[in-house]
């Protein structure tokens, strides 16, 4: 396995950043009368491992069973959860707002040590929910009428995620648009936002302008038949503006994507909706504290 700086390989270092970030957004117990075998941020560690390491519950559990490294650094030096365990953890409704929350840490802890905020781009794009090749579906006369939607908020320079929202697709871009800008608030402002035209409406421009004081660069979609385009903000985004304000920039947000699938898979291997969704958050979760 890759070796860190440090001398660790690298999901070493993963599963130690998952404990470290966990104890900020986690309770140790979940109950007052549980068993407490294991604390939340554990088993929160252990999920973001499995979508690392592109396995199941029982595989990323026979692996720790191999590795005293790994399970020193989740500090499960005894006992190992059971499988079940780790199932019934994912499926709890507030998994994703914790997994929501911590990705928007790390997105607030990149933007802050910078003399000058960066920039940052938005776009989504889809986790299948079957292994059957696009191309293998196509032969057989199937469409792909569903997949998870991952739409997210990147900041340019160290590639990092500022918001992430979670849907089913496929879906107009500016459905998940508002949520997605009001998560990235919360976490910093950055000087310019990028996105293509999937994301092209005068209520973006305003509430990136008007409401934040970021200054919005979206690639218009449509125009009238006279070449003018309606919206105070819309009229401006010529092709002579965009260049001009830099809109190559906004390539950052395909180059996480593709790491993102490079790194993790782009297959989902949960069945149950609810899980799909988790999963989903857990591999951006794990690709962001891979990086």
């Amino acid at each position: 396995m890759e070796l860190t700086k440090r001398g660790k390989t690298t999901v070493e270092r993963v599963a130690e950043l998952a404990m470290q970030l966990g104890g900020r957004h986690l309770a140790d117990y979940g109950a007052t009368r549980s068993r407490h075998d294991f604390t939340q941020r554990q088993l929160m560690a252990c999920l973001i491992l499995r979508a690392y390491l592109k396995t199941t519950y029982r595989g990323v559990l026979e692996l720790l069973a191999v590795s005293p490294n790994l399970r020193a650094a989740l500090g499960l030096a005894d006992k190992l959860p059971h499988y079940t365990t780790l199932q019934k953890f994912s499926a709890r409704s507030q998994v994703l707002a914790i997994a929501d929350a911590m990705i928007r840490t790390i997105g607030r802890a990149a933007g802050e040590p910078k003399l000058a905020k960066p920039s940052a781009a938005m776009d989504a794009t889809g986790l299948e929910t079957t292994t059957a090749s696009a191309h293998f579906q196509s032969r057989a006369g199937r469409t792909r009428r569903k997949w998870v939607k991952v739409s997210t908020i990147v900041l340019c320079g160290s590639l990092l995620p500022l918001s992430l929202v979670l849907d089913w697709g496929p879906g107009n871009d500016k459905c998940q648009a508002k949520e997605l800008l009001t998560k990235a608030s919360a976490a910093m402002l950055p000087t310019k936002l990028y996105a293509d035209a999937g994301y092209d409406a005068e209520w973006v421009h305003d509430q990136c302008r008007l409401d934040w004081g970021t200054e919005s660069v979206i690639k218009p979609a449509r125009c009238r038949a006279d070449g003018t385009r309606s919206g105070f903000w819309r009229s401006q985004m010529s092709e002579q503006y965009l260049e001009r304000k830099g809109y190559g920039q906004r390539w950052a947000v395909e180059t996480f994507f593709s790491g993102l699938k490079r790194t993790m898979g782009s297959t989902l291997t949960s069945r149950k909706p609810s899980q799909l969704i988790a999963e989903a958050a857990f591999k951006v979760l794990a690709y962001t504290l891979r990086r």
